[in-house]
């Protein structure tokens, strides 16, 4: 490292951060999880069930680990209420893998109990670990309907009923018949839940608060109580629920030798849950476990909110900054220096995980928020090359999704390259220019060549003096991503002049 009085010597040439800051951002990069590493959310909607997502993932587990991916998060990997045809998150059976005869199908849309649990294993033996993407807000698909006094209330404010007592069927009852109590003998009736949207005797679509339920508080005000979102709601307020979720969690992590979870939903259920249900499997199992939860908000108060509440045990799906890549790609004249406020990445980068687009942001779904692809590769690059936040590369970008017309993104796997040889050491930040930003990473000893430079720019043609690194000085930079031919000289001062074209990004690395 370079002594205190360089550093400062530097500040003032390259307008740098402080010697304090720079430190601390160094320590901060060390407290990481993994340095460097990259989760692969290996799955998009529209997958169909002869891709045999889990065979594939066996068949790649080298490969992904040659280009820097560390961690998979897989879809749900349990029976949904529309076996064979669903994502997974019409939760149905916990228990059933893809090993019983249910929702007329033995195999969900992944593959069967077996290929999931080798694919588990295969990527293990790669060096990459597992997610699990779980639901415990609710179940669908019963076995049996119920009779249930119920309040109905409104869409748009939950604490407000509209009428009282109505007699409904309601699609509360799981007995799971065809696994015949395997793993566990525990059955669902309408006491587990505190709510449901559909009347099967009538056929109305409607939100009904069963009789002498509550909604849970600790969860998101939208809609003056977001705690129903679909389904039979889960009552985390029955002890009995609680005891259930906590005994298959501990049987899904033994059952499976998954590494980490990926939460659904976890606005629509109390945090306090979700908080005494880590600090149950960590003690359980004796380790730390490493989890990311979907909190869908822009707003990023309330995922700084949640982590509090949840002791810092879970990390979060950084959506303020995908809403940012969002309104950039989309907006000619978006202000690029304002492009990191208001997300986790730039006020709490050890509990973001940060992200492109993922199956809920695709086209065609709830969330449709798909970032335009000529911003694509800016974004990528903030997320895969700077210091802070853990990565998350979406299936649907590096794959393509075949069934919008989607072509994989260019040079996607460039990038994931990079982040894996090149971005390490000190960060030095650019972010003060409307239309063209920066950054650059200083290298460190143990990867050779490492060090970049990355130059955005969202409207015009432009170049930025940066700060890399005195001990490049002399040294030739050209441009990895191939938008330009001509090479950067650093100066005595550490310092290059670093191109880019409009509308494009360009990472420039040691010849």
């Amino acid at each position: 490292m370079a002594s205190r009085r360089k550093l400062k010597k530097n500040v003032n040439l390259c307008t740098l951060k402080s010697y304090n800051d720079i430190i601390s951002c160094e320590r901060r990069r060390y407290e990481m999880k993994k340095i460097n590493g990259i989760i692969m959310q290996y799955f998009e909607w529209y997958l169909r069930p002869e891709n045999k997502l889990w065979n594939k993932a066996i068949a790649n587990a080298q490969y992904l680990s040659a280009i820097g991916i560390t961690d998979v998060w897989f879809p749900p990997a349990y029976k949904g209420a529309g076996g064979k045809y669903d994502v997974g998150y019409s939760a149905y059976d916990l228990y059933d893998l893809g090993e019983f005869d249910q929702q007329g199908s033995i195999a969900t849309k992944y593959g069967t109990k077996d290929e999931y649990l080798e694919a588990i294993q295969v990527l293990k033996q790669a060096g990459i670990e597992s997610y699990a993407d779980i639901v415990l807000n609710h179940k669908m698909g019963a076995d049996f309907l119920q009779i249930i006094k119920a309040n109905k209330v409104e869409w748009a404010n939950h604490n407000v009923e509209i009428s009282q007592n109505e007699t409904l069927q309601a699609a509360t009852k799981f007995t799971f018949p065809n696994r015949k109590n395997k793993y566990s003998n525990f059955k669902w009736n309408w006491t587990h839940f505190d709510g449901i949207d559909y009347n099967n005797a009538t056929g109305e679509h409607s939100i009904f608060k069963f009789k002498d339920k509550q909604w849970q508080n600790e969860v998101d005000d939208e809609n003056g109580n977001y705690d129903y979102l679909m389904g039979a709601d889960l009552d985390f307020y029955n002890p009995e629920v609680v005891e259930e979720c906590k005994n298959w969690g501990k049987w899904y992590m033994d059952f499976t030798d998954v590494d980490g979870f990926r939460l659904d939903a976890v606005k629509h259920i109390p945090s306090s849950f979700y908080n005494e249900w880590m600090k149950y499997l960590k003690e359980y199992k004796k380790r730390n476990i490493f989890a990311v939860g979907e909190y869908w908000t822009g707003d990023v108060q309330k995922l700084h909110r949640y982590i509090t509440e949840t002791e810092g045990q879970i990390s979060l799906f950084d959506v303020p900054l995908h809403y940012n890549f969002y309104t950039a790609s989309q907006d000619p004249n978006y202000d690029m220096s304002r492009l990191l406020d208001n997300t986790l990445l730039k006020e709490n980068p050890l509990k973001a995980v940060t992200f492109v687009d993922n199956h809920d942001t695709q086209p065609g779904q709830a969330l449709q928020s798909f970032i335009e692809p000529w911003f694509k590769q800016i974004a990528y690059s903030i997320i895969l090359l700077k210091n802070d936040g853990y990565p998350c590369v979406f299936y649907g970008d590096y794959y393509g999704i075949p069934y919008s017309n989607i072509e994989k993104m260019d040079k996607l796997e460039d990038l994931m390259i990079l982040r894996k040889d090149k971005a390490y050491g000190l960060e030095h930040d650019y972010f003060d220019h409307d239309s063209v930003i920066g950054f650059t990473r200083e290298g460190d000893d143990e990867h050779i060549k490492s060090g970049l430079a990355v130059i955005a720019s969202n409207k015009i043609d432009g170049e930025k003096r940066m700060y890399i690194g005195e001990k490049f000085a002399g040294e030739t930079f050209i441009d990895a991503l191939g938008n330009f031919e001509e090479e950067v000289t650093i100066d005595e001062d550490g310092c290059g002049v670093f191109k880019v074209k409009n509308r494009t990004v360009s990472v420039w690395v040691e010849k």
